[in-house]
């Protein structure tokens, strides 16, 4: 959530930030109008209970003294009228002011290309060389299908669209890819594993930004007050919502496992086959919580984290930076990491790394202690690490062999008990 004094003392700059953000101008004149109504409200409430505080003082003295009279007390009543009406007032206004500040994007930094959409966004870096293939080559679903590895048609049979059963070495590959994940980052990397919730209240989403704005997006349980996650963001982020860190502990590094639960509300007719785009799915994700002064560092290493491990699984892949008409609600900055689809003949997402500055942070309200003592807003970041069912669709596609087989990775080996080839 973005700092209404902050908004105040920098109008200008806010207009043109959310402008970027693709936020008419009016918004913010809006907010600075009914952030003035309310302080208005609130000096005129403070006025009356001062005002009346004094009448019920001259009140008790006049009983004191033997001559209270009804006038005084009536003037007593009639100010608690006022104040009550006030305060309904300042209720109304306070919550027209936060249901504008709840659904308004974070601002980015001013490293961000501007821009309406992907179009915009800038290659930063490409790693690897894309293998040429002296066969037509397939895409992942077909080589798991014909494996028989990977079972759309009974996903779809039991869960409907978008669900799949791994099966055999189908399931011992997605095994062995997030736990070679989970091991490059805790052993590597300094993060501290968790197994979260996968189960979180409206708040912990309200905290992470995707309430309320997004709840289409998600899976809700009917006549309780719980969300499927949509990402482990949302359980490791929470994790010290409502609390203040000693500032001696930070950085603080986490990673999770889990799976991921998407209702992928308006992506009907987009990536109907293939691990892709799917309804529940297995990510192993990144968090990070800093100082205000080193989140930008801490973004640029948790990126080269994710790339890492692309590196050592040999697959191509490129790193952009994201425009400001392509960036998520809560980040001020993204780079999107893309891995190398040879049937697709293009590059897809498989992670991205975010800063939220203090964004999410005063929405869970997660503070921390500075070395001075002050009280200050943690700054969150977010990355995935990777996206595993992207991953093991990418393995698939560029260790296909002309047989239909699939090469191991060397580095997924040793997870895969020594095997070499899935045929």
């Amino acid at each position: 959530m973005l700092d209404i004094s902050r908004i105040r003392t920098n109008e200008d700059h806010y207009h043109q930030r959310m402008i970027d953000r693709g936020i008419e101008k009016r918004v913010i004149k809006e907010i600075i109008n009914l952030d003035e109504d309310r302080r208005t409200k609130l000096k005129e409430v403070e006025y009356l209970r001062n005002e009346k505080n004094m009448a019920y003082k001259k009140v008790q003295q006049l009983k004191k003294n033997g001559v209270y009279t009804d006038e005084v007390d009536y003037d007593t009543k009639e100010k608690n009228k006022e104040i009550k009406k006030l305060q309904e007032q300042l209720t109304s206004i306070e919550e027209e002011l936060n249901d504008i500040l709840f659904t308004l994007p974070n601002i980015a930094d001013g490293s961000v290309p501007i821009g309406n959409d992907e179009q915009e966004n800038e290659e930063i870096r490409v790693n690897g060389e894309k293998k040429k293939f002296e066969f037509e080559v397939l895409p992942h679903y077909e080589l798991g299908e014909n494996l028989g590895i990977l079972d759309f048609v009974r996903g779809s049979k039991v869960a409907g669209k978008r669900f799949v059963y791994y099966k055999g070495l189908g399931a011992r590959l997605e095994r062995a890819v997030y736990n070679f994940m989970l091991d490059l980052h805790t052993r590597k990397h300094g993060y501290t594993e968790v197994i979260p919730p996968y189960l979180v209240k409206e708040s912990a989403m309200f905290g992470t930004g995707q309430f309320p704005k997004f709840k289409e997006d998600v899976f809700s349980i009917e006549n309780e007050n719980l969300v499927l996650i949509p990402t482990a963001e949302v359980p490791l982020t929470n994790y010290y919502a409502n609390e203040i860190i000693e500032y001696e502990k930070l950085p603080i590094y986490f990673t999770a496992l889990s799976p991921s639960f998407r209702s992928e509300a308006g992506s009907a007719g987009r990536d109907t086959r293939g691990l892709i785009r799917m309804h529940q799915f297995h990510k192993v994700e990144m968090v990070k919580f800093t100082d205000k002064e080193s989140s930008f560092d801490e973004l640029e290493k948790m990126t080269h984290d994710a790339e890492e491990v692309l590196q050592l699984l040999e697959i191509p892949y490129k790193t952009i930076v994201l425009s400001t008409g392509d960036m998520g609600f809560s980040a001020t900055k993204t780079y999107d990491i893309e891995v190398w689809f040879p049937s697709q003949d293009t590059y897809r997402e498989i992670s991205s790394c975010s800063n939220c500055l203090d964004f999410q942070a005063r929405r869970a309200k997660i503070r921390y202690r500075d070395s001075k003592g002050k009280i200050e807003f943690v700054h969150t970041l977010n990355g995935s690490g990777l996206a595993v069912g992207r991953t093991v669709a990418a393995i698939l596609e560029n260790y296909q062999q002309l047989d239909g087989s699939i090469l191991v990775p060397t580095i997924l080996i040793p997870y895969m008990d020594g095997i070499e080839v899935i045929h």
